[in-house]
């Protein structure tokens, strides 16, 4: 860690609260992420890779972040035939990633293929086992049927998946039918903020009050002016309550 974060630090989260929060570091290019993944170090720790920097810098970007102190969400949404998504995510597994999602729309082969594949690479790589999460309905989509989201659950528990992506709205049927599986809601944002194309966001006081486990935040702060007041301004609610 810099002696610039080393100097921050005390203005962040308490170690427990930290470790719940993951910064989306939507940005194409390594060098950008690691600047704004050190600047924010102090409020997160797990750093969340998507399509758009994998595909920019590929394995290097998940070696970086992991080096830098944070736990890395590998955030490919994983779906196509059950042998091509065992092996990719096989592939991810020993590269030291703590989470991969892929998507429950794929169904229970597909879905278990993942999570064996994921297992398998971390096992060879003697790492510890990481969290295959199922992508439930995108957050974008707002029109998706009410039955949906239980019905994929219940195929990701099946499949033996570690964790859910959900919306803040559909924590409460999560935690009944699945109490112990990992509920990750992405879409934070602060009391009236702009919420992009997010249109079931929700702050982080209300994200964990209702029973989140991990919470992904990216365009809040990481498009800010200043990211780092920003961050702090976003926790403060939730700092001041499960501190």
């Amino acid at each position: 860690m810099s002696e610039q974060n080393n100097e921050t630090v005390d203005v962040g989260l308490p170690a427990e609260l930290r470790a719940k929060m993951a910064l989306a570091l939507d940005v194409d290019d390594l060098v950008q992420a690691l600047r704004l993944a050190r600047k924010l170090s102090p409020w997160f720790g797990v750093a969340k890779v998507g399509l758009e920097l994998y595909s920019a810098a590929g394995p290097d970007a998940i070696g970086a972040l992991h080096d830098a102190g944070f736990d890395v969400f590998l955030d490919l949404k994983l779906h196509d035939i059950p042998t091509t998504v065992g092996k990719a995510a096989r592939v991810c597994g020993s590269l030291g990633v703590q989470y991969l999602t892929m998507h429950a729309h794929g169904g229970p082969a597909v879905l278990q293929a993942g999570v064996e594949g994921l297992n398998e690479g971390a096992l060879s790589a003697g790492l510890p086992a990481p969290k295959a999460v199922a992508i439930t309905v995108l957050t974008s989509d707002d029109d998706a049927p009410e039955h949906i989201v239980p019905k994929r659950l219940r195929i990701a528990v099946e499949a033996g998946c570690s964790g859910i992506v959900c919306s803040a709205a559909d924590l409460k049927d999560m935690r009944e039918l699945a109490p112990r599986t990992l509920r990750v809601v992405p879409g934070i944002r602060a009391e009236g903020g702009e919420r992009h194309d997010q249109p079931k966001a929700v702050t982080p006081l209300q994200a964990l009050e209702a029973g989140a486990d991990l919470l992904v935040v990216g365009r809040a702060v990481t498009i800010a002016d200043d990211p780092a007041a920003a961050a702090e301004a976003l926790f403060a609610e939730a700092k001041q309550k499960f501190a």
